[in-house]
């Protein structure tokens, strides 16, 4: 059986709650050991504001593609045998679970080390939105591991950016162009600094 076929990866539609047995199930096996869990609730309140609900929005072909690709990645670094990972769109009242992921292995390390992983990499990388709603008001959130994710890529293109300009295009054919800003906090291509 291909490690493909041992992922079940569903974005749910709205009206849909995220079923923990069936999900929980799905990972059970004769030879897991350890199942470990991470389940995503709303809770009711957020920097003394108080929440009603928070609503996903997703792109779900893509969502799907970055799950697989994630569940992949989990497998190349721990030894699992199953992945079960749903995430709620629409509404999703207070109380109630936006996320969950479930991951069978033969001992607690792999499995908890994984799932730790992929909520974390789904958070940082799954185009899936959250509007957190308020009692007096909205609002759009970007996950905490996007926000980090997005930094460090960032500083890893800036990084090699400076590099290979810097040390290959000091004089360019191109004149003003090219400008090369060689300090510690930004990289201006042709005006295509994406920070």
């Amino acid at each position: 059986m291909s490690s493909e076929e041992n992922n079940l990866i569903e974005i749910l539609e709205e009206g849909h709650k995220v079923d923990i047995a069936k999900y929980i199930d799905y990972v059970t096996t004769p030879q897991a050991g350890a199942i470990a869990t991470f389940s995503g609730t709303t809770r009711d309140t957020f920097e003394g504001k108080t929440v009603m609900e928070l609503r996903y929005e997703a792109y779900v072909p893509m969502a799907t593609r970055y799950l697989s690709s994630i569940c992949a990645s989990a497998r190349s670094n721990w030894d699992i045998h199953k992945i079960a990972v749903a995430h709620r769109l629409g509404a999703v009242p207070v109380g109630e679970t936006s996320v969950f992921v479930a991951v069978s292995s033969v001992h607690r390390g792999d499995g908890l080390d994984a799932c730790k992983f992929l909520i974390d990499e789904l958070k940082a990388s799954v185009p899936i939105w959250k509007k957190e709603v308020y009692a007096n008001g909205e609002v759009w959130k970007e996950n905490a591991e996007f926000l980090e994710k997005r930094l460090e890529l960032a500083e890893t293109r800036g990084s090699l950016v400076k590099k290979h300009v810097a040390g290959e295009h000091k004089r360019s054919c191109c004149g003003s162009k090219v400008r090369v800003q060689e300090d510690e906090d930004h990289t201006d291509i042709a005006g295509d600094n994406k920070e």
